[in-house]
């Protein structure tokens, strides 16, 4: 039998507060079997945001009735400076020892993910990346030993994290994630082992990275470490369900519609058609264009779907200079 697992997204004010109620509303619909509890990590007022983060009441209200629970949490480390440090420091409402799945909030669930068979002692995440980081730079040392630099730093094998099948230098050769979804056994220890290695690596990067931006890609540059020291790494086929059949991290919508397959496509206006979702996501101008006034559609339009662009920036290039790219 599958084990029972909870799942945590991060909800606050703007955007994330509606993909939060999009994803809720996916779940719902699409996972019928899922029987744990859903979690919306909500960032409170403090000294590390500049304005109120915490999602409207109206919204949190839509959430509840669909069975979402609302989990406040204060911002110790990271905050308005570092936003995506939210899904770091937001692992702390979760029950301790409990079984756990990250999703980041712009993900539709478009299967019954609580069929998967997650082994929830082998943490793993998202191979659904590609290689952002570390940036080739003309005087770097290069990926082995920026690498080799950061499983040092926190006492860790590095060799064991290699993907031997795959060239020396070359990106994919090591541990990588994106981490648009991750699973681990007890959020409390992933909590304080992805928060110190994070802030350690922000506050004291080792000096192979000096050249090398953190910014947006700590969460990323840390997750395998986590997930190496947990005793995990690379998912097996058996997950390849997420960012597959089961889940779709769409990021932002011209682009989903762009890219995505038809049943994906299908299945996100289907969520969305309800009233009891609709009135509070048309709210959201991008939200009420892409779905609701056919925007989406118009953006579709202009790619054949079975010859793509290879590289994301063409697509995002084409919508724009029709005028249809809306985050």
């Amino acid at each position: 039998m599958a084990q029972p697992f909870n799942i945590m997204i991060v909800g606050q004010s703007g955007r994330l507060a509606y993909e939060a109620l999009l994803f809720t509303a996916s779940l719902r619909q699409n996972a019928p079997l899922f029987d744990g509890t859903l979690f919306v990590a909500e960032p409170q007022p403090g000294p590390l945001w500049d304005r109120d983060p915490r999602m409207p009441e109206n919204i949190k209200g839509a959430l509840a009735a669909l069975g979402a629970k609302i989990a406040p949490f204060d911002s110790r480390v990271f905050g308005q400076s570092y936003p995506q440090g939210n899904k770091i420091e937001g692992l702390q409402i979760l029950p301790p020892g409990e079984p756990f799945v990250f999703f980041d909030t712009d993900t539709l669930i478009t299967g019954d993910i609580s069929t998967l068979p997650f082994d929830f002692d082998r943490p793993t995440a998202s191979m659904n990346r590609q290689g952002t980081w570390p940036v080739e730079e003309l005087y770097w040392p290069g990926y082995t030993a920026i690498w080799k630099s950061l499983y040092d730093r926190f006492g860790l094998d590095f060799e064991t994290s290699l993907d031997l099948s795959q060239p020396d230098e070359y990106w994919e050769r090591y541990l990588y994630f994106n981490a648009g979804w991750f699973i681990g056994a007890d959020p409390a220890v992933f909590c304080e082992r992805f928060t110190h290695y994070a802030q350690t690596v922000r506050d004291d990067p080792p000096e192979e990275l000096v050249i090398q931006p953190l910014d947006p890609w700590l969460d990323q540059i840390v997750l395998p470490l986590v997930i190496h020291s947990l005793g995990g790494g690379r998912p097996g086929p058996e997950l390849d369900g997420l960012d597959g059949a089961f889940s779709c991290h769409y990021r932002v919508l011209p682009l989903f519609y762009a890219r995505e397959t038809d049943a994906n496509i299908a299945a996100l206006e289907a969520v969305a058609t309800p009233n009891k979702v609709k009135k509070w996501l048309k709210r959201y101008d991008p939200f009420k264009r892409m779905i609701y006034h056919g925007r989406g559609h118009k953006v579709r339009a202009l790619f054949d779907q079975n010859n793509l662009p290879r590289r994301e920036q063409a697509l995002r290039n084409k919508i724009k200079a029709a005028g249809f790219w809306m985050r």
